[in-house]
Formats: structure tokens, sequence, C-alpha cells
């Protein structure tokens, strides 16, 4: 027996932030759905853990992911969903349990908005998209096996810490805000199987596929965090001047357009719960990436003198700005170039951020609006709507975002460029969300650099 050694670890994770699993189809509400298993719930599927993992290993481990000579010697199963009471949901579920307080918010899941705006301030011609997602909160449960020939573990336990960076996100739209985890240590367990021990084996043997099936006789899984050497961290506090909207897409019986709202699920008490959405403070991460990249081009654009007046026609305008802007394409990315069938120049996004979900005593306000003839003074017809806002002054919120040290080798004006657009969002130059030309969004706070203030008063 060549691999006689076989090293388990049963991994415990929580969603930080909401996750986006794609299924990859579209339904009549929403451009993207959830991928769902034969129960209708969510689940994370072993090659998305898999890619994940190969992505975040130096060329020199990639052995353990195997090759196209050589088969990976690492097992990586499916990560299926936790109930409220800590039990892990794996396998065809009765009716009853279906039904349950719990399992009955994963029916139907929130669908994210989202709108690409373009230089002009306005929606990019095919840039409107919506997406459903995994609430923050859910947790999932896997198990992850390596084959070994040698009785040292170092390697495996080396993978398995990659889980813990702040760097490791699952699923897609990590760059907008969502996929960032957190490996639950004290409830993971891991086992090191010797096979030629016959105690040993008949454990293994023993040992069910099921994830629902508890294991025996196994130890606390202890890990340790990597040091995340090649990013930079920048921590926001802010606090908003005064009202807030950040649209969900939708009205209801009080307002043509109210803010977003989502259920998130809490794990303080002795069983999960779900937090009622009519309490949840949403901030999407996607609306403050969107803003820092538009104010990023600008401040670059000044940086090397190239403004609006010197440019003579719109070919020229594009030169500089979204995805051609030197800055925003090392910070946030490329969609790439379409060329023929084909499409070109992807780059991905240097900038991680999460959204701000927490739940709040919210006070809101409706606003009526109504657009005026000039040359009557009257209502035009059908320009009367409203507006439900949050009015969030006196409370604090906390933005972390981390760039790679690979977005500020660009240009050294890039770094400068990007501390400028954090400085603007602090000091309400920089509103957030919809209705910022009506005086929403506005935020004043404080910034750090690696946990040095750079920015504001403490």
């Amino acid at each position: 027996m060549d691999n006689k050694y076989r090293f388990l670890a049963r991994i415990i994770i929580e969603a930080k932030s909401p996750l986006n699993i794609g299924s990859g189809n579209k339904g009549i509400k929403t451009d993207s759905l959830v991928l769902r298993d034969v129960n209708g719930i969510p689940f994370i599927p072993g090659t998305t853990i898999a890619g994940l993992l190969r992505h975040t290993l130096g060329k020199d481990e990639e052995e353990l992911m195997g090759s196209q000579e050589i088969g990976s010697p690492l097992i990586i199963t499916e990560a299926r969903m936790i109930n409220s009471d800590g039990r892990v949901l794996d396998g065809i579920l009765s009716q009853e349990e279906l039904n349950s307080d719990f399992l009955r918010h994963f029916r139907q899941f929130p669908i994210r908005q989202h709108a690409k705006i373009g230089d002009r301030g306005v929606t990019v011609k095919g840039g409107k998209f919506d997406e459903e997602i995994v609430i923050k909160g859910s947790r999932f449960c896997f198990e992850m096996e390596l084959l070994s020939a040698d009785a040292d573990d170092a390697d495996f336990k080396e993978l398995l810490n990659t889980l813990l960076s702040d760097t490791f996100r699952i699923g897609s739209g990590s760059r907008s805000g969502f996929g960032e985890i957190e490996v639950l240590g004290h409830q993971c367990q891991y086992k090191t199987i010797d096979m030629t021990d016959k105690k040993q084996k008949e454990w293994y043997l023993e040992k069910s596929s099921s994830l629902s099936e508890e294991w025996k006789d196994a130890e606390v899984l202890t890990l340790q965090k990597p040091q995340v050497q090649e990013w930079t961290t920048y921590e926001l506090e802010l606090k908003p001047v005064d009202f807030l909207l950040f649209g969900s897409g939708f009205g209801n019986d009080k307002a043509d357009m109210t803010f977003v709202r989502e259920t998130f699920i809490d794990w303080s008490g002795e069983m999960a719960q779900v937090k009622n959405r009519e309490r949840v403070l949403l901030i999407p991460a996607s609306s403050v990436k969107g803003a820092l990249s538009h104010r990023t081009a600008f401040h670059f654009n000044k940086l090397v003198h190239k403004y609006a007046d010197m440019l003579t026609d719109e070919e020229q305008i594009r030169d500089y700005i979204g995805k051609n802007n030197v800055a925003v394409k090392a910070l946030f990315g490329s969609e790439g170039d379409s060329v023929g069938e084909k499409i070109l120049n992807k780059k991905r996004g240097n900038v991680l951020m999460s959204d701000i979900i927490e739940e709040a005593p919210l006070s809101t306000k409706v606003l009526n609006h109504v657009s005026i003839d000039r040359f009557t003074g009257g209502a035009i017809d059908g320009a009367l709507f409203n507006e439900e806002i949050l009015y969030a002054k006196g409370h604090t919120y906390n933005l972390k975002l981390m760039v790679n040290h690979a977005a500020f080798t660009e240009d050294e004006l890039v770094k400068t460029a990007f501390e400028d657009a954090l400085k603007d969002l602090c000091s309400s130059m920089l509103p957030l969300g919809g209705g910022v030309n009506r005086g929403n969004g506005c935020f004043e706070g404080t910034i750090k650099r690696n946990g040095e203030l750079i920015y504001g008063n403490n």
C-alpha cells in the first residue's frame, strides 16, 4: 500500500458576507439563480472549493491538487448546509423539516440589483442585472481527505490554514463584497489514520459518507491563521451625516422606491435565529466599489494632468475612464474586450471588501418628490413619486478594504489616487447610494492603513 496514511478534516464554515454560488441558470425574477440541492436548499460543490484552494497554492504545492499525469491525492466533499440546531442537512429531508421556521427562509433568496454606471452618471446600456444570494450567517460543513505515503501531515495542515486567510473567498462576486467566510475552528474535527493499524482501519471503513453522521473519537482541529504579507488593509470608520438610500429596486405600500433590506442568521444563542429584515441595515460593497472606482479615475486623471477640456472627442475620453483608466484597471480589474467571439484582456480586481450587514434600530422617512413644469409652475403629469429612506445619523459603521500590492506596482500614482478617493468618502465629498444629488449618502470618518491613522481624528 503506497498511500497508507489518511488525513481527514471536517470543516465548519460560516458566511460572514452573503455567498453567490451561482447555478449558471436564469429565472423569471432574476438573471442568476443560486445553486440548490434536491431539497431546494443551497450547497457548495466540492469542485468550487478545490478550485479556490488550487488558486491559492504556490507552484511547489500544486501536486496536492494533482495534474494531467497524476491524480489528486486530495478528496473534497460538497459543503452541505447546517440547520438551526447545528445538524448537517445531508440526504433527502422530510416535508416537515423543509417547512420548519428556519428552512422556510431558504425557499426564496434575496435578490441583489446591480447597475453599471458610466462616466455620465447614468446606467450603461446592458449594465443592469440582478442575482440571487445566500444570506449572511449561513453555515456549511464539508470534509477533506488527503492520501499520503508519509506520516507527516504538515502539508495538509498548511493547506487547511489557507481557509483562514482574510483573502480566501467562496463563490463569485468576491470583489463585490460576497464570499467572505469564517472557519469555526472549535467545531472542526481532525483524524489521522494509519491503514496498517487494524483499529484505525476499522474506524475509517465504518465512517459514514453522510455529513449528517457525527465523527467518533476525533480531535479538535487546530489551525493557524496565515500572515497576509502582500496586502494592505484599510479600515474606515464611517458616520452618516443624515439620510441614506441604497435602493432595493422595488417599492411597497408606502413608497415607490425603498432602501434595500436583507435577513441574516445570528448564532449567538443556543439555536440559530433569522433576524427580521425590517431591523437590518445593509450597505452593499458593490455601491462602495462603484463610487470609489469613479472617484479614483478622477484623481488619477488629475494627477497625470488629463482634463475633460483637453480631450477633443469621445474616443479620447474613453481612453481615461472605466477599464481604460490605469488606476481603475489596476485596482478593480477589467471585464476584458470583445474580439470576435472571444473576450480578451480580462483582469481580476485587486481590492477586497465586504457588505456591511448588521442589526440596528432603523429610523425611516418617506420623502415626496415632484417635477415642476417651469412654464406653468404646476406638477408635470406622472412626475410625482416618493422614496423611503433611512435616517442613520449618530450611528457608526466600519468598512474594511484589502488591496493587493500588485495594484500599486502598476503606477506609483495609483496608491495616491485611491487614498484620495477614500479621503473624499470620509469627508462627505463622495456620497454613496442613490439620491446623492439630493443630499443622501454623505459620510464623515477616519482612515487607518495597516492600523495606522492616516486621515481624520479618533
